[in-house]
């Protein structure tokens, strides 16, 4: 365990690097959710009735849609290093297989979480004020943490998966929009019926859900669970899936 730890630590500073030498990317990933938030404060948030602040409405859905601009840096970056050759040599030096994917998945963890970092200091310039006492506040962060791990794992699949690094930041256009189609940004009860089926249970929604009720006081009911019970499942499954994929590769 204790070289696949200092192997897997090695790929994240490797993977870091190569993410503050693109300055360009880091800036989109950081600044894209700061925009939207701002977009969706002052320029629908006043025709939005959520029964209080939209703005600490929005900011629980903001955080999640950082995580979505940055599975498609990290779906990029896994295939580029597919595409490249670098997966190759890897696997000939004396190292855990794995140990590239867990860095790409830590970078994209950390590079994240500063993005709703930076997001949470705007929007507490702009005015948000949460109710939360520490429990809630680390709470609230245990949730980010295990959506955040859910999707990169998902992101890194997607990469194994893409022929190209253009068609890897593709295909997570779907973990972008998810989470404009959940209670992020509206109650779901003003969505058609046959819309809100799917806004009510998709993983965005329990997960937003909890995540603003920690952070505003007003409670998290049963969605705390199920939240949880998705971020367990889409991890499991982008685990499963990258491992599957990345060992059949290796076998070539």
């Amino acid at each position: 365990m204790r070289a696949v730890a200092a192997d897997s630590a090695v790929m994240f500073r490797r993977c870091a690097r190569h993410t503050l030498r693109s300055p360009d990317t880091l800036v989109i990933s950081l600044l894209m959710p700061i925009l939207v938030m701002m977009l969706f404060t002052y320029v629908f948030g006043g025709a939005i009735e959520v029964g209080g602040s939209y703005l600490d409405y929005v900011v629980p859905g903001i955080m999640l849609l950082c995580t979505g601009f940055g599975a498609s840096i990290t779906a990029t970056a896994v295939s580029a290093d597919m595409t490249k050759g670098s997966i190759d040599r890897f696997r000939t030096l004396p190292m855990f297989r794995q140990a590239i994917l867990a860095g790409h998945v830590g970078e994209g963890v950390a590079r994240n979480l500063a993005a709703i970092a930076i997001a949470v200091a705007v929007a507490a310039v702009l005015g948000y004020r949460p109710q939360a006492n520490l429990l809630g506040w680390l709470g609230a962060l245990a949730m980010i943490v295990l959506f955040v791990v859910a999707i990169s794992w998902i992101a890194v699949a997607l990469g194994l998966v893409a022929k190209n690094p253009e068609a890897a930041g593709g295909m997570t256009y779907a973990i972008m929009f998810i989470p404009y189609i959940s209670s992020a940004f509206v109650r779901t009860e003003t969505m058609p019926g046959w819309l809100r089926g799917f806004a009510d249970y998709q993983p965005a929604t329990p997960v937003v859900d909890t995540v603003r009720g920690l952070l505003n006081s007003t409670g998290v009911g049963g969605g705390a669970a199920l939240g949880v019970l998705w971020c367990a499942g889409l991890t499991a499954l982008g685990f499963g899936t990258a491992s599957v994929i990345f060992d059949r590769l290796s076998r070539r």
